[in-house]
């Protein structure tokens, strides 16, 4: 897929030209009337007051933000009512730097609308606003409304109501019930000052200056201070994504399983990339949690390792080579097959034509030798240009690197990016018609997508059929924060045809050779619970490894602060069956600010 940082430019960007057509008015314009801010935000998500004017608002200013796209302000009443349903706070956007402090009392009259970040097709939730504003500052230097306390107390256990079916499953016209459901709780403090304590970092601080913690440390926590996504009926409620008021070279750089120790505190807010947000004027000491990168034992002579490793959209301008390098010789220690995702052509990202990728390989190979690793071989079929899908002119790919003093590749008529490669019989045994070859490139499953790559090695005499994966990704479902509950995850729809197709292939080998090895790899895109797993496995033609895994320890991506299965090698049943197999999810990126890929590799070890 394209990569995290592209793909984020290119939303806010769309972000800044669209805010406006993001606004959703739900009502006619009526009469003026002085309110008070819980009046404003209701008992539902929904404002009463949404498209209506308002005028003399009163608030004092908890925060101003004069930077991005959403330059504007926060209020908050002193005088609250006894509902805990109706936040006391709410957001002014003014879409210039506002002319306000932090203390001032304010009345401030305007429009209220509905705000939707990234538009009303992202499913996401709305943020009550008043719009258009006319602000009258009473005073300055005020005391600021107490902040109140986010803590494992206060969030509720279960995450979400179901949605509406009347509203196609929405949430937006319920009632809130924030002493049932963490959105909830979340939604009735929306636009209100509210701290976190002694906070544990559940996902790295990311180039967005942007990190997640939890109130929960206990929830599905792992023993590298995360917390695991372990089902889709299992949401960790604790959760909360802190960004910052401030300037961003004063944001900590943390990994997860540090602690922002003290208090964090500021606005309750709500973001396109991750939902209800604490947008931190003041942020607590960052106390490291000591994580230290993971290496895997090596192989043993009578072993075969094979990894997968997804390296996010390598091409030869890149500087990290020789990080990826030191990756796969000291922690992965240099197994004997690799499968690269994300390989780009030769001139990356330059939408040229070009499609070949021996500079980026061979770059990587050199980097590896320099490491004090093998001079490993390589294997690959280039795309058809623009076909494949990712960054824009990238073309990229899956590519087999192998170390050729322990494995060797058996070459068989190499396909190209339209060939598909088929399974026929040779002295009794299952081979490939073309190694290297593409598994039904031709098929709709694989449109706008990275077709599989298949190819033969053999060790110590023994076939064993190697299947590199890169699977649609999970663009536009909805997040796990959307008003749809449970949220919609159109994006498996792809993947579910294309996991049939590797299946079939996979059953077609296993026809021929019912005691075939094969391996299937790769960035899969989705669960080890999820359906396309199971449509990998079906049938018994493949298990995923990762589950020999403890709970805690099956993750290779972390997203939102839950670390989450992406990766997976799936084996065949002989492999499985036969004994001495070791899998390793080898964490040396997710969990790092400075990582270099957003995804961890995964090592098989088995004896074929």
């Amino acid at each position: 897929m394209a990569s995290k940082s592209s793909a984020r430019l290119a939303a806010l960007t769309v972000a800044a030209v669209c805010s406006a057509a993001s606004t959703v008015v739900l009502t006619s314009p009526a009469h003026a009337d002085s309110v008070r801010v819980h009046d404003i935000q209701g008992s539902t998500r929904l404002s009463p007051y949404a498209g209506k004017q308002v005028t003399d608002v009163a608030g004092i200013v908890t925060g101003v933000r004069g930077y991005g796209n959403s330059k504007g302000f926060w209020i908050q009443d002193q005088r609250p009512d006894a509902d805990p349903a109706t936040s006391e706070g709410v957001f002014v956007f003014t879409g210039s730097a506002p002319k306000v402090a932090v203390g001032d009392a304010v009345e401030v009259s305007g429009t209220v609308s509905e705000y939707v970040p990234g538009g009303t097709s992202s499913g996401n939730q709305s943020l009550t606003e008043i719009t258009r504003p006319t602000v009258t500052v009473v005073s300055g230097g005020n005391a600021l409304p107490a902040a109140t306390t986010v803590s494992a107390r206060s969030v509720p256990r279960a995450y979400a109501p179901e949605g509406d079916e009347a509203a196609n499953g929405s949430v937006n016209g319920l009632p809130l019930r924030p002493d049932e459901y963490a959105l909830d709780f979340y939604e009735s403090l929306e636009g209100m000052n509210v701290r976190v304590s002694d906070a544990r970092v559940v996902g790295a601080t990311d180039p967005y200056t942007e990190l997640w913690v939890t109130v929960k440390p206990w929830e599905n926590a792992n023993r590298r201070g995360g917390t695991v996504y372990g089902s889709y009926d299992s949401q960790n409620t604790g959760r909360l994504q802190i960004q910052s008021l401030g300037e961003p070279a004063d944001f900590p750089d943390a990994n997860v399983g540090d602690t922002l120790a003290g208090t964090t505190a500021g606005p309750l807010d709500y973001s396109q990339y991750g939902g209800y947000t604490l947008v931190a004027s003041e942020i607590g000491t960052l106390r490291s949690g000591g994580l230290e990168r993971e290496s895997t034992r090596p192989q043993s002579n009578r072993e075969l390792a094979v990894a997968t490793y997804n390296v996010e959209n390598l091409d030869p301008s890149d500087d990290t080579f020789a990080a990826h390098a030191e990756t796969i010789v000291h922690h992965l220690k240099a197994p004997d097959i690799v499968s690269l995702e994300e390989i780009q052509d030769n001139s990356g990202a330059a939408n040229d034509g070009t499609v070949a990728a021996d500079a980026t390989v061979g770059k990587l190979i050199d980097a590896i030798v320099a490491a004090g690793g093998p001079r490993y071989d390589w294997r690959g079929v280039d795309p058809a240009d623009g076909e494949d899908g990712g960054q824009p002119g990238g073309n990229i790919r899956q590519a087999f690197l192998f170390n050729p003093d322990r494995v060797s590749f058996t070459d068989r008529g190499a396909g190209d990016a339209t060939t598909a490669t088929g399974v026929t019989k040779i002295r009794g045994k299952a081979a490939l018609t073309h190694s290297p070859g593409r598994v039904d490139p031709a098929n709709a499953a694989w449109e706008d997508s990275r077709k599989p790559l298949a190819g033969e090695f053999v060790f110590r005499g023994r076939t064993v059929v190697v299947v590199a994966n890169h699977f649609n990704s999970k663009g536009g479902d909805q997040s796990l924060s959307a008003q749809y509950q449970p949220p919609s995850r159109g994006s498996e729809a792809q993947r579910h045809l294309q996991a049939k197709v590797v299946n079939t292939f996979v059953k077609d080998v296993l026809a021929t050779q019912k005691n075939a090895d094969v391996v299937v790899l790769g960035d899969i895109n989705d669960f080890e619970f999820s359906r396309t797993t199971r449509i990998l496995e079906d049938d018994g033609a493949l298990w995923s490894a990762v589950r020999s895994l403890p709970r805690g320890e099956r993750y290779s991506y972390v997203y939102q602060g839950n670390s989450q299965v992406l990766d997976q090698i799936l084996v065949s049943p002989s492999v499985r069956r036969g004994g001495h197999l070791s899998y390793d999810s080898v964490h040396v990126n997710a969990e790092f600010h400075d990582q270099i890929s957003d995804h961890d590799p995964q090592v098989l070890r088995f004896r074929p």
